[in-house]
């Protein structure tokens, strides 16, 4: 279906604003330089203002870069117009003609591009079974579920066969439950079909479950590209341990080779480039700690909650509070508030920055 398997790169992108209050200049976007591969699905994942939307608009052809040049496979598209791109984008709003029906919306793009009517009614029918639509293509879209929406949306974009696929926060309208069904099923129709895809949103359950690769964001800067376990369980900064998932901070001072010393008690982990005697802070995941009646480090209850799959509780080490999450707690010593106990972890479920 696809004709060619085309990645993206982005050879130091920057897009500059003006400040309306202030009148000054600001970057919006700095200094980015990815590589996408073809045929992966990447996803920028950062905060509100991070400038992922911007980065995927430079992409689109809706916003130019002021410095810096984006490449196509081997083509530099930054003068071409977006409809002269051979990319597609799926909008949070679906953007659909509600004056037309299924059917209609899909061949929009394949009308344009005047291709015969047998043409455009075989590849508007083989896409609606690709999507699971076939017998809606006479309903007009306001009939529709905002699921089935959004799926009319996804074979709008697909079925002019674009080289790669852009993805605009699609499913912040859908309610939760609907919002996980769907992006399984865009996941799957994007391995079906091999097409490259980037896809923007600030929900971090979303971009590590759909994710070859996830490109973190912040003030403007990719922070850290990874797959999900790299940027996970390795994150570079504080900033990418607390935007992935939840992580508690320990501070610790480096003692020796993958060694750190925390209240006066020695943990080994990896300190990977960190050098003996620098201060530094040790990444603990909720899940990766539980407690005892002994081991590492003593410490005392402040919160516990039961909820349902696991046992949430805070805890005091000296003046840090530790989030934790023991999961199956039917057949485990449930802690009270006021309780004394100890943290334990494996060294390698921690991480030193």
């Amino acid at each position: 279906m696809v004709k060619e398997k085309k990645g993206v790169r982005l050879e130091h992108i920057s897009k500059i604003y003006k400040d309306p209050k202030t009148g000054k200049d600001f970057y919006a976007v700095k200094d980015v330089s990815l590589d996408i591969e073809p045929g992966t699905f990447v996803t920028l994942l950062g905060p509100s203002g991070c400038g992922k939307t911007t980065t995927l608009r430079m992409i689109a052809g809706f916003e130019s870069p002021d410095e810096g040049e984006i490449y196509l496979g081997n083509e530099a598209i930054n003068e071409l117009t977006p409809n002269k791109r051979d990319t597609a984008m799926v909008f949070q709003s679906y953007a659909l003609f509600p004056h037309y029906n299924v059917f209609d919306n899909v061949a929009y793009g394949l009308k344009l591009r005047k291709l015969p009517k047998e043409e455009i009614h075989k590849k508007v029918m083989d896409m609606l079974e690709l999507v699971e639509l076939s017998g809606m293509e006479n309903r007009l879209t306001n009939q529709l579920s905002g699921g089935q929406q959004q799926r009319v949306a996804l074979a709008r974009a697909l079925v002019v066969e674009p080289s790669v696929l852009l993805f605009d926060e699609p499913l912040s309208n859908l309610d939760a439950k609907l919002r996980v069904s769907m992006r399984t099923e865009i996941r799957k129709i994007q391995q079906k079909v091999g097409i490259t895809a980037i896809y923007v949103t600030h929900d971090q359950a979303e971009a590590m479950s759909i994710s070859d690769k996830i490109i973190i964001m912040n003030g403007g800067v990719v922070e850290q590209m990874g797959t999900p376990q790299e940027t996970y369980y390795f994150p570079k900064s504080e900033f990418v341990a607390d935007f992935i998932g939840e992580a508690n901070f320990l501070k610790g001072k480096v003692t020796g080779t993958d060694e750190i010393e925390i209240n006066g008690i020695k943990i080994q982990t990896n300190t990977g480039k960190l050098e003996t005697g620098s201060e530094c802070k040790l990444v603990l995941r909720p899940e990766g700690a539980t407690l005892g009646e002994s081991g590492i480090m003593p410490c005392e209850v402040v919160y516990s909650c039961f909820m349902g799959s696991y046992q949430n509780y805070h805890v005091m080490i000296g003046d840090s509070l530790v989030k934790l999450e023991e999961y199956n707690p039917k057949k485990k010593k449930i802690y009270r508030v006021g309780d004394k106990a100890y943290l334990n972890f494996d060294s390698d479920t921690v991480f030193a920055l």
